[in-house]
């Protein structure tokens, strides 16, 4: 009989759809083939120290609110766990458990065993039954062995709901990762943003996460890793912002050392200095190298799944990176062929280069200014730094269109009068900073005067181009302007170097050799003579010598070199030459 019981209880159990379907029938069960009245399945939350009742049969009619959680000290389950073996108590009114003395009161029950099912539910949590009889009653054997089984079938039913699922879940989380895949590549081909990905990826992934593009010199941030530090806005702000250079510096350097494991962020973003840990992973385009995602770590476990998912972000931002790069590319070459076209004065119709130019964003109809940047001899180490130079000057709300040339950049932006000349220079200022991280020192920035026509711009280009010369002549960098220098070296430029040097040559080369070889102070006695106005006594007592020593010194000036500086176009022909030999020098 007892084994057609079993055969009956299996069904029973087997008859549930889901965990707690058949957890209802497995209580049924422990009641309907033994002499037990009411039985309950409870699941031990040990953090917690309670036991919650998730399962329950009891035949009364009367209804009544039952206590569905317990105390584990006022309940024999934590002995039953820790023996692995039934708890019988014959009479629970004896028992030294108060709350069972007291709900055995309420509910008119007497005997109580509690048996360990060796399973878990969902949440990890171990389980047992307890079965209640109204009256008195002694347990053979064979009622142990018998209910024992009954216990047996319930855990292999409640393994095999674990397991199914488990798959259930796993299949959940795959077909959610391929849904996640399937989107960021309807993305990338649909012509989206790096920036907009970004923050898809790092809404998917587990992990706090940074993209880092360096075809674009970007940094797009998503949740913060340390709520303690940053919140969400204010760690995307800043990622973008002042701690950018640093973590695409720290990104660069550890994928150039092929360094793939967990290092440590030093970042400082003014206010503070802070260490974080994280995961640098390459992206990777044919072999090359267009970006990194940076990956913070968090408290749970990485699956296969999550390791998919981060594969398929890593696959996507490497391509939606390497589009972005090659379709700034085209269109910056063709800006660069129209805007050089304007500035040699190589077109015909002006009405077809104000329809070209408006096709690609550069508005040549309205008055603009050109601001110059040259990289100087840092030219070839330049890479992107277009996407820099826009984002400062749309943070500064001044639309602009910028242009890559062979050594630098020219912005292309609207003129303004006195009131936005401060703001320009401290646009250009930011400008020259930031892209001092990357060159290693500052470029010259130079803004051209107005072009309000097509024809304006190659004077003004002309222009800023020797100044540029004159600039690096001279040794600066950072923001310039014509103001810096005075007229000699600007007629320097205009003229031509090799002119001036056969002008300073004839006029006061002889001297300037006599002077070097033999250690004479010739040049030095003239230049002095001719910046007191040709008065004797006031040279010398300049230059601290007798005013016949100084009469001396210009008598064999006259006498060496022909220079004679009594008349007033001499006079003028020897004094520029003197300043022109020193702009040479310099």
């Amino acid at each position: 009989m007892q084994i057609l019981s079993l055969r009956d209880v299996a069904s029973q159990i087997n008859s549930g759809g889901d965990l707690q379907s058949m957890l209802h029938q497995l209580v049924y069960a422990s009641c309907r083939h033994t002499h037990w009245t009411m039985s309950s399945i409870m699941a031990i939350d040990m953090e917690a120290g309670f036991g919650h009742v998730i399962a329950r049969h009891d035949p009364t009619l009367v209804q009544r609110p039952l206590v569905d959680s317990w105390e584990l000290s006022s309940s024999p389950v934590m002995t039953a766990l820790q023996r692995n073996e039934p708890v019988f108590i014959r009479d629970v009114r004896d028992c030294e458990y108060p709350g069972y003395r007291r709900e055995s009161v309420e509910r008119d029950y007497r005997t109580v065993m509690v048996m360990p099912m060796n399973c878990t539910d969902f949440d990890g949590r171990p389980m047992v039954l307890s079965v209640i009889s109204r009256t008195l009653m002694d347990v053979s054997e064979e009622d142990r062995v018998f209910l024992g089984m009954i216990i047996h079938l319930g855990a292999i039913a409640v393994e095999r709901q674990r397991q199914l699922e488990a798959e259930r879940r796993a299949a959940e989380r795959m077909q959610q990762a391929l849904h996640v895949h399937t989107s960021m590549l309807e993305h990338v081909l649909g012509g989206g943003s790096v920036g907009s990905l970004s923050l898809m990826v790092g809404n998917q992934l587990p992990n706090p996460v940074i993209a880092v593009d360096f075809t674009a010199n970007q940094v797009v941030a998503g949740r913060s890793p340390d709520t303690a530090l940053f919140d969400d806005s204010s760690w995307q702000a800043a990622a973008a912002g002042v701690l950018s250079v640093q973590i695409t510096k720290t990104a660069q350097d550890s994928l150039r050392s092929a360094l793939r494991n967990t290092v440590n962020l030093f970042l400082d973003d003014g206010q503070r200095q802070f260490t974080l840990r994280a995961q640098i992973e390459p992206l990777m385009v044919d072999h090359e190298l267009v970006g990194a995602l940076v990956l913070f770590p968090v408290a749970a476990p990485v699956n296969e799944l999550d390791l998919l998912m981060l594969e398929s972000a890593k696959f996507a931002l490497s391509v939606q990176m390497m589009r972005s790069f090659i379709r700034f590319r085209f269109e910056t070459r063709t800006q660069t062929e129209l805007l050089f076209e304007v500035l040699e004065g190589r077109w015909r119709d002006a009405d077809d280069i104000q329809q070209r130019a408006q096709r690609l964003g550069i508005q040549f109809n309205q008055a603009q200014q050109m601001i110059i940047i040259d990289y100087g001899a840092k030219a070839r180490e330049a890479k992107n730094l277009h996407h820099n130079v826009a984002r400062i000057l749309a943070r500064a709300s001044i639309p602009a269109t910028v242009i890559s040339v062979d050594n630098g950049l020219v912005c292309l932006v609207p003129a303004e009068g006195e009131k936005g000349r401060e703001r320009r220079t401290k646009v250009k200022r930011q400008i020259a900073e930031d892209l001092a991280h990357y060159l290693g020192g500052e470029p010259l920035l130079l803004a051209s005067g107005v072009c309000h026509a097509l024809t304006d711009y190659p004077g003004a280009w002309e222009r800023c181009r020797r100044l540029i010369d004159i600039a690096r002549s001279f040794g600066r960098s950072g923001p310039i302007s014509d103001q810096d220098f005075g007229p000699i070296p600007i007629f320097v430029a205009a003229v031509g170097g090799e002119d001036i040097r056969t002008f300073v040559n004839e006029s006061v080369g002889a001297m300037l050799e006599h002077d070097r070889k033999h250690q004479t102070p010739y040049l030095e006695t003239l230049t002095a003579y001719l910046r007191e106005s040709c008065r004797s006594q006031a040279c010398a007592d300049a230059m601290g010598v007798h005013v016949t020593t100084l009469r001396y010194r210009l008598a064999r000036i006259q006498e060496l070199f022909g220079i004679d500086v009594e008349t007033p176009e001499r006079r003028f022909a020897t004094e520029l030459a003197i300043h022109l030999q020193r702009v040479i020098d310099s």
